[in-house]
């Protein structure tokens, strides 16, 4: 049951018998009833107050830092509120002049020809990096071998010289995908920030065709939109990237490219090959046309690894293109063999899902990691369930904030869809992925005994 504000207390009836107008009153007549019944116990956190605006940038040019902030409005016997009082991202302002001085540099220079360390001998400081905490102002006095540490750097000062981090309260924070510093978001293999991996299809094979001339052979077809792209394989043939206009990007017309990175499709696409017979090709992505993987045979052929991400959207086309093309590719060469029909490339889901377990449980505690909370429970009573329950389990609330809230020490009754990695290295119960989560009473045990009974597992 959710908790009243102070604005909404003028509502509330007294603690005795009222005749409801209407189907609200009612409601809270009964809210008002339970409340009393039990003390007007409050627990669980306060409540956060809106996200005020973002301040300016931090810097007039180059990378600086905006902050916004909020307030925790909480009764007396309520708990703090869970999060930050404060946010920060990133703000890109126009390039600096190349004779800008650097940030760092400028706090330095404040304290030129000004008495310091007690005395009145005076010095000329610039920015010294060699200190433990980076972000303190570690300035080196000019033409001696001394430094002093005027306390922290100003909010958005670079941590290093090209580094990405920025201080913030005495703190190097890096910056999420999302923009905000600190948050720990990252894009996940589909390219989505603080995605789950859900949006794309992971397609991999081993290229096995043997080979019955020398020369160059299809091995895939990588579609627009591929990311996180790489072929692999150990011998002396040559890996050959053909572009949407029929040109080679690399190793064609019987011409061994140098390794390197290489433009092609709106991604870099980076070469090696080592001193053995081991070579491979990778790109970061997403790629902006098709691209056409082939191998120069000059050997028998062992074997070719390529795998890439690709969005569920574009795998329906990817796979009729592979098996209705044909691949006639516009290849030059006099000694090309008619290529061999593609195989279907594996498809690995990223997630099984499990039937929804339902049990009765109790909050042994919480923390927040990323952009997650995880909760440690006591399993008391399993109502239904097909996969097997510890004693004690964790109960994930993936999002920003630990929604829903559940109280330390209280009973729950639950209802958290189980989720496995197919490799099994992952094995969680989330919420609120089609499941709840409500304070156990008597009442929820008796109703859901007999659902269980009635309803299949």
């Amino acid at each position: 049951m959710g908790k009243l504000r102070p604005e909404k207390a003028e509502h509330l009836a007294p603690c005795h018998t009222r005749r409801p107008r209407s189907l609200w009153n009612l409601l809270l007549l009964l809210w008002t009833f339970l409340n009393c019944g039990l003390g007007g116990n409050t627990q669980g956190p306060g409540e956060w107050t809106p996200w005020g605006s973002w301040s300016r940038c931090s810097s007039s040019c180059g990378r600086g830092l905006s902050v916004r902030s909020r307030r925790c409005i909480r009764f007396p016997r309520e708990e703090l509120c869970w999060g930050n009082t404060h946010e920060y991202r990133l703000c890109q302002q126009p390039d600096c002049p190349p004779a800008a001085m650097p940030f760092r540099d400028l706090q330095c220079a404040l304290y030129n020809g000004h008495p310091v360390l007690g005395t009145q001998k005076t010095y000329q400081w610039v920015p010294f990096y060699g200190a433990p905490n980076q972000c303190d102002l570690n300035c080196l006095a000019v033409g001696h071998d001394f430094y002093h540490s005027f306390g922290r750097v100003l909010d958005g000062t670079p941590c290093s010289p090209g580094a990405q981090g920025l201080c913030v309260a005495g703190r190097c924070l890096s910056a999420g995908c999302d923009g905000l510093l600190g948050s720990d978001a990252h894009e996940d293999r589909c390219g989505r920030c603080g995605g789950a991996n859900d949006s794309c299809l992971f397609v991999q094979r081993v290229f096995r065709d043997a080979g019955a001339f020398a020369g160059y052979w299809n091995v895939t077809l990588i579609p627009e939109g591929a990311r996180h792209i790489r072929a692999a394989h150990r011998s002396r043939n040559h890996l050959a990237l053909m572009g949407g206009d029929g040109r080679y990007v690399l190793n064609g017309n019987w011409v061994v490219s140098p390794a390197g990175t290489y433009e092609a499709a709106g991604t870099r696409v980076v070469y090696t090959r080592a001193t053995g017979p081991e070579e491979t090709l990778r790109a970061a992505g997403p790629t902006s046309e098709d691209l056409l993987l082939q191998v120069l045979l000059q050997e028998p052929n062992p074997g070719i690894e390529f795998e890439f991400w690709l969005p569920r959207e574009r795998y329906g086309p990817f796979q009729a293109q592979a098996q209705v093309l044909g691949w006639s590719p516009r290849q030059p060469q006099p000694r090309e063999v008619e290529p061999q029909p593609l195989e279907s490339p594996t498809v690995i889901p990223p997630r099984t899902p499990i039937p929804t377990p339902v049990f009765r449980a109790r909050v042994l505690g919480r923390i927040r990691q990323a952009q997650e909370t995880r909760y440690e429970v006591r399993v008391q009573l399993i109502y239904k369930n097909r996969s097997p329950l510890r004693a004690l389990e964790y109960v994930w609330a993936p999002s920003r904030c630990p929604c829903p809230p559940l109280a330390l020490h209280r009973d729950y009754l639950l209802a958290a869809r189980r989720l496995i990695s197919p490799d099994g290295t992952q094995d969680r119960l989330l919420l609120p992925h089609a499941g709840y989560a409500r304070l156990w009473s008597p009442a929820e045990d008796s109703r859901v005994r007999l659902a269980a009974r009635h309803c299949p597992l």
